[in-house]
């Protein structure tokens, strides 16, 4: 076997409104299938939106994290947005910790190394 390629999959209430929302926070559509799927993604990672078929559609317990260069602008694009953020500074990099609108954690990290 041969894994030719992978993606985190997020359940969505909205699939527009998912899509305008992470395209928000950098990450570019790729393919879309009407309101059945879509993959979005950045460099290195891709990202499956399907429409939820039930109330709860938060990851629970999982994270997706995103790496920045500069912390700075991060905020400024969240804050220009309105999307409301948890700042932290940790052994391994500075973290602004947010939700998607499904409640999904989500974070961008400016790595210590």
């Amino acid at each position: 076997m041969n894994i030719t390629a992978s993606n985190v999959t997020i359940m969505v209430k909205n699939m527009d409104k998912a899509i305008e929302f992470y395209e928000t926070i950098g990450l570019t559509l790729q393919q879309r299938w009407d309101n059945h799927y879509a993959m979005i993604g950045a460099e290195g990672i891709t990202l499956g939106l399907h429409p939820a078929d039930e109330e709860k559609t938060s990851s629970g317990s999982v994270s997706v994290g995103f790496m920045v260069n500069d912390i700075e602008e991060t905020k400024k694009l969240l804050n220009m947005h309105s999307i409301a953020y948890d700042e932290a500074d940790g052994k391994s990099g500075h973290y602004l910790n947010f939700k998607d609108l499904d409640g999904t954690a989500l974070y961008f990290v400016k790595p210590k190394w």
